[in-house]
């Protein structure tokens, strides 16, 4: 895959395959989410992709240094300015993004993305009143990779969808059963009173 360059330097997006690889000893959950939770919920290549994201919960943000050993992680400090993340800083509320590399002057491979919880349940970090049980917010895509589910990755792509994020609605939208669409438009009429996806959801 080719270098894609962004202000920031260059990034040669890691496979779900090579994610799962350095995550397999990594004592909590993950998810693969963005544009490849949508491919591996789909079962094949939708579009090309820039970045590819991987969801934590935020009380296990500090495993990431464990099973990056070596790496350098960088917080996005409010509004996107990249830092050094030290292994043993606890990131504030504030900070949701996460860039990785393997080292000075490579090419970013991941951008881990923390979520909230409260017990057992997943708390959106957009607005708290969405949440669901943590045991239902994935799936299982190909090779048992772990991915975040499509009805849930459709809301976070829902605030300002740009193109990429209308392809992977219309990837997604048939394999969505009539509870996930629900969930996806009472989420978005929680949110935004009315979204244009919601007429696609009936």
């Amino acid at each position: 895959m080719e270098s894609i360059v962004v202000p920031y330097g260059r990034w040669k997006p890691a496979t779900p395959a090579q994610v799962a690889t350095l995550f397999s000893a990594m004592p909590c959950r993950w998810w693969i989410a963005g544009g490849y939770a949508i491919e591996l919920a789909v079962g094949h290549r939708v579009r090309d992709h820039g970045d590819i994201d991987v969801m934590m919960l935020r009380p296990d943000q500090l495993h990431l240094h464990d099973a990056l050993r070596g790496w350098e992680c960088w917080a996005a400090d409010p509004p996107g300015v990249l830092r050094p993340w030290e292994p043993t800083e606890v990131l504030p509320p504030a900070v949701h993004d996460i860039w990785c590399r393997p080292g000075p002057g490579e090419p970013w491979r991941l951008q881990v993305m923390l979520d909230e919880t409260n017990g057992e349940d997943w708390v959106s970090r957009r607005d708290p009143a969405i949440r669901r049980p943590l045991a239902d917010i994935g799936t299982t895509g190909p090779d048992g990779i772990p991915c975040l589910a499509p009805e849930i990755q459709l809301f976070y792509k829902a605030k300002d969808p740009r193109r990429k994020d209308e392809i992977d609605l219309l990837a997604v939208l048939p394999l969505l059963d009539a509870a996930r669409r629900r969930w996806l438009s009472e989420a978005l009429s929680h949110c935004f009173g009315s979204h244009p996806w919601q007429d696609r959801l009936t």
